[in-house]
């Protein structure tokens, strides 16, 4: 162990008349720990809240969405052949949506009706606990023999609003319906629930629908038409350079948005909370260190004399300045630590017992999302170090700049 590590250490270990100096190194050194908790708790919540609205938002929205200025989709095939033809792309799937009502015996309620082909690759989003959303659009095929009506997906929040469950049957009211625009009335098509979807996200349990895409065609007089091609691909942060490419190989009057785009306000939302919750919870750790900077001065003033014998025994002032800052890193590397453990349990525990519980009507998620990542930790650990480092420099500066005669006569 090298001299000033030694001596270091030993200040370290406070006598009894040195009480009140070792109270403040002990809250300092807690203040650490509750800061370092508190940001690694709040930005493992952070995170885990960007990356399940990413993950939900995927699972039932496109990577990239193709649609025409002002028209339809008239011929589907050739469009999604060429589409499926960029590399990159892995599936590509025909869709209609548009606004409709849903009528009850117990309710009504506005939502957006998505038409999808059962035949093609669609969203992962299941209804119920084996079925996909595609494996149960093939169930939901009329049979106007036996006076079997069209199947309609509903989300949870839907089926609660309107009291309606697997089988029972349900009214969707268009206004798209028959005769010119002055007299046109709405289209009332009876349809019979065929399953309850649930994402866990508010927005899209309460508001969508899902229905299939000959059935929608005839119901809105879109024959082999569509309102646009849903695209996957096989990197999603490589979606905003093939829905170029896309764009590039349909040409006009086609148009593409990727994920990002179309989420842009969200996760750009997300991405400014997470700074600024770091930057005030690092006031926690500014408070903590400048604790460690009291405490190193009130220990130069105490060790004054200590320090003059020091110095006239032959240490420098780059060995003084040493034994300080050694002090206050092992004060916040202590703290740092303790702070990291208790952020880490606590992380593991609402990640395993989601107690706590979200208005889904607000924040999208009705549970509270804990993702901790390892680059998160080591951020906070190092700006957490760096600030104590900067809190010993004074302190560490005025005791070398401590003049040796002056410290045994006055100490």
């Amino acid at each position: 162990m090298s001299f000033t590590w030694f001596v270091g250490a030993r200040y370290l270990q406070a006598r009894q008349k040195q009480a009140f100096i070792s109270l403040i190194t002990l809250l300092a050194t807690a203040g650490i720990a509750v800061g370092v908790m508190a940001l690694i708790v709040v930005i493992a919540v952070m995170t885990g809240f960007e990356s399940e609205l990413q993950n939900r938002i995927l699972g039932i929205e496109s990577h990239v969405l193709v649609m025409r200025y002002g028209e339809t989709v008239a011929d589907i095939d050739k469009t999604v052949h060429a589409i499926e033809s960029v590399e990159g792309v892995q599936s590509a799937a025909p869709f209609i949506y548009t606004q409709v009502m849903l009528r009850s015996p117990h309710g009504i309620g506005g939502a957006v009706l998505k038409a999808l082909d059962p035949s093609r690759p669609g969203p992962p989003v299941f209804v119920g606990k084996s079925k996909s959303i595609g494996d149960a659009l093939k169930r939901a095929a009329p049979d106007e023999q036996a006076g079997k009506a069209p199947g309609l997906i509903v989300g949870k929040v839907t089926a609660e609003k309107l009291k309606v469950a697997v089988g029972d049957p349900i009214y969707l009211i268009s206004p798209l319906g028959k005769g010119s625009a002055a007299n046109r009335m709405p289209t009332v098509k009876r349809f019979s629930v065929a399953g309850v979807f649930e994402t866990g996200m508010n927005e899209y349990d309460d508001a969508m629908s899902f229905v299939r895409l000959d059935v929608a065609q005839r119901l809105l007089q879109m024959p082999a038409q569509a309102s646009g091609i849903e695209v996957r691909v096989t990197n999603i942060y490589q979606a905003r350079k093939i829905a170029d490419e896309i764009v590039a190989r349909l040409g006009f009057p086609f148009w593409a948005r990727d994920w990002m785009q179309m989420n842009r306000n969200l996760f750009s939302m997300l991405r400014l909370q997470k700074t600024v919750m770091f930057i005030i919870l690092t006031l926690i750790v500014l408070v903590a260190a400048f604790n460690i900077a009291s405490a190193l001065i009130m220990m130069v003033m105490e060790k004054t004399r200590d320090i003059a014998i020091l110095k006239t025994m032959g240490a420098t002032n780059r060995h003084i300045r040493r034994i300080f800052v050694f002090k206050g890193l092992a004060i916040g590397c202590v703290g740092t630590m303790i702070g990291g453990l208790l952020g880490f349990v606590l992380c593991a525990v609402l990640k395993r017992y989601p107690f706590i519980k979200l208005p889904g009507d607000v924040y999208f998620l009705t549970t509270l999302p804990v993702s901790l990542q390892p680059l998160d930790v080591l951020a906070i650990g190092l700006c957490t170090v760096i600030i104590c480092f900067l809190a010993t420099l004074y302190p560490a500066a005025s005791a070398s700049a401590l003049d040796p005669v002056d410290g045994i006569r006055y100490g």
